[in-house]
C-alpha cells in the first residue's frame, strides 16, 4: 500500500507569521506558548494574520471493547451506551465544556454493543459492529471492517469540513478503551505494555496488574502484524478508534487542523502518522493526559500538551477545554498593534 501524500503548512505563511508575532508590540517572547499556538493556527490556515476560530467541531467516536469483559475497567461495558444517551441529552462533561466554549457537538456510534432504542437514526448510521473483539484473545476487526471504519471517520470529516469546520477534534466513549489504546501506542513505538499501561478509569493495583497483561498478551498474539499501521488496527485496536484515525486522516487530507485530546486521540494520531508520515504538521495537542501512554505518543508526535489539568475525563474534554486558548493566540497574532506602527517615522 502506497503512503497517502501528505499536504504541509505553507512554509512562506508560517514564516509571515513569525516575523508578524516578532514585530507585535510586545516584548519579544512575552506571548510564549500563545504566541507559538497563534504562528500555528496561522500556517495550518494558510493566511497572516489568522482567521478567528469560529467554527470548531467535536465528533465523539463511541464503542465498546471487548476486553471490558475481563476486568481493564473499573466501569461496566454498560456504561458506553447510557453515556451515548448523555451526549445526544447534552448533560455529559463535555456537554458542559462545548456550550462554555462554542463548540459543536456529534456523537457516533460506531461499536456499541447495545441497540440504543430511542436515540436519534443519524447516531447509528454509520455503525460498523456491536463491540470489537477482546484483543488479548482476538482480533479486534475483520480486515473488511478496518477498511470500513476508516472510510466512516473520512466520510464523517468531510462531512464536518463541507459544513465550514475551521477546526476538528475527535472525542470519544467506550469503557475499555484505554487497553487497546495503548496497545495501539505500544505496537507504535516498540514498548511493552509496562511502559504504556496506566489506571484508565482509575483501577486499583490489582487490575491494573491484569490490565499490563491483557496488554501484554494483544501485543505478542498479533506478533510481526504490529509492523504495519492498519494491520494493528485490526489485530489491537477497535472499530471506533480505526474511525478516530480515518477521520484524522480525512482532515489533513483536507488541510483542516486538528485539536487533540487524551490517550484515545493521540494513540489515533500516532497511527495516522504512521499511515501518513508528516501528519503531524496538522496536529496541536489540547492538554495531557494522566496516562502513560499518551505522554509517549506525544513526544514521538514531537507535540507539546497546551494544558495539564490532570483529566482523565476523554470525551474530547481536554481539548474543549484547550479552544479558548487557540482562540487567545489567535487574538494576539490578528489585533496586537504593530510596534513599527507605534514609532515615529524616522527622520530622513
Amino acid at each position: 500500500m502506497s503512503e497517502p501524500v501528505v499536504p504541509q503548512p505553507d512554509p512562506a505563511v508560517q514564516t509571515a507569521a513569525a516575523e508578524r508575532l516578532a514585530g507585535l508590540a510586545t516584548p519579544a517572547g512575552a506571548l510564549g506558548r500563545l504566541g507559538e499556538l497563534g504562528v500555528w493556527v496561522s500556517a495550518v490556515q494558510g493566511t497572516c494574520p489568522p482567521r478567528p476560530l469560529d467554527d470548531v467541531r467535536l465528533v465523539i467516536f463511541a464503542g465498546d471493547h471487548g476486553v471490558a469483559q475481563h476486568g481493564v475497567s473499573a466501569y461496566p461495558p454498560a456504561i458506553t451506551g447510557a453515556m451515548v444517551r448523555s451526549f445526544v441529552a447534552g448533560k455529559a462533561g463535555v456537554s458542559a465544556l462545548a456550550a462554555a466554549h462554542d463548540v459543536a457537538v456529534r456523537v457516533l456510534d460506531i461499536a456499541v454493543d447495545d441497540d440504543l432504542e430511542g436515540v436519534p437514526a443519524d447516531v447509528g448510521a454509520h455503525k460498523v459492529r456491536r463491540g470489537s473483539g477482546a484483543i488479548h484473545l482476538e482480533d479486534a476487526l475483520t480486515p473488511e471492517q478496518t477498511a470500513a471504519a476508516l472510510e466512516v471517520g473520512r466520510t464523517v470529516a468531510r462531512e464536518e469540513i463541507a459544513a465550514g469546520a475551521q477546526l476538528l477534534i475527535s472525542g470519544d466513549m467506550g469503557i475499555g478503551n484505554t487497553t487497546p489504546a495503548s496497545a495501539m501506542v505500544a505496537a507504535a513505538l516498540g514498548l511493552p505494555a509496562t511502559e504504556v499501561t496506566g489506571r484508565g478509569t482509575g483501577v486499583d493495583d490489582a487490575a491494573l496488574a491484569h490490565k499490563l497483561s491483557v496488554v501484554q498478551q494483544a501485543l505478542d498474539r498479533a506478533g510481526d502484524r504490529l509492523a504495519d499501521p492498519v494491520e494493528t488496527l485490526t489485530a489491537v485496536a477497535s472499530a471506533d478508534l480505526a474511525a478516530t484515525v480515518g477521520f484524522l486522516l480525512e482532515a489533513v487530507e483536507s488541510r483542516v487542523p486538528v485539536l487533540l485530546d487524551g490517550l484515545m486521540s493521540v494513540a489515533c494520531a500516532l497511527s495516522a502518522e504512521r499511515i501518513a508520515p508528516g501528519a503531524r504538521a496538522w496536529f496541536a495537542a489540547g492538554h495531557r493526559s494522566t496516562e502513560p501512554a499518551q505522554s509517549l505518543a506525544l513526544e514521538k508526535l514531537g507535540l507539546a500538551p497546551v494544558l495539564d489539568l490532570g483529566l482523565r475525563l476523554g470525551e474530547g474534554s481536554g481539548a474543549v477545554a484547550a479552544v479558548p486558548v487557540l482562540r487567545s493566540a489567535v487574538a494576539l497574532l490578528r489585533d496586537v498593534a504593530l510596534l513599527a506602527d507605534l514609532l515615529p517615522p524616522a527622520e530622513a
